[in-house]
């Protein structure tokens, strides 16, 4: 069911900094900051060819990351997504295996305009996992 990891999400307080942190040091490959405002965050991806770095900032008071960094003021890794083939089969497989989907329970467009979820970490070994339509 598990497809290519494609990518590590680093919930920062200073997501222009951030950037130019991987842009400078890393010689990365960075791309524009996007608001996703359906997620609460604003969002730029370091590429590293064969998968990415997203890195995450609040978008507003009730961002989802927001308790993140107030526990991690300096950010840290945030989640992991992973792809798969089938969204609408990956979440009742999750479901029949008793694996908590955050939200509504259901699949909404992500910041690479696909269709996401999210699992909860109290399921999966203390990490919050994105699964992403491939």
């Amino acid at each position: 069911m598990l497809g290519q990891l494609n990518h590590v999400a680093i919930a920062v307080p200073d997501i222009k900094a951030a950037a130019e942190t991987y842009r400078q040091k890393f010689n990365a490959k960075v791309s524009d900051a996007v608001p996703q405002p359906d997620h609460g965050v604003i969002t730029v991806f370091v590429d590293l060819g064969n998968t990415k770095i997203e890195l995450l900032e609040p978008l507003g008071e009730n961002s989802p990351i927001a308790g993140f960094l107030a526990k991690n003021p300096k950010g840290g890794i945030h989640h992991i997504c992973i792809e798969v083939d089938d969204i609408e089969a990956a979440c009742l497989k999750m479901n029949d295996e008793g694996v908590t989907i955050t939200g509504t329970g259901k699949p909404k467009i992500g910041a690479h305009g696909k269709p996401v979820v999210f699992l909860h970490p109290k399921d999966l070994n203390g990490t919050l996992v994105e699964l992403e339509q491939a």
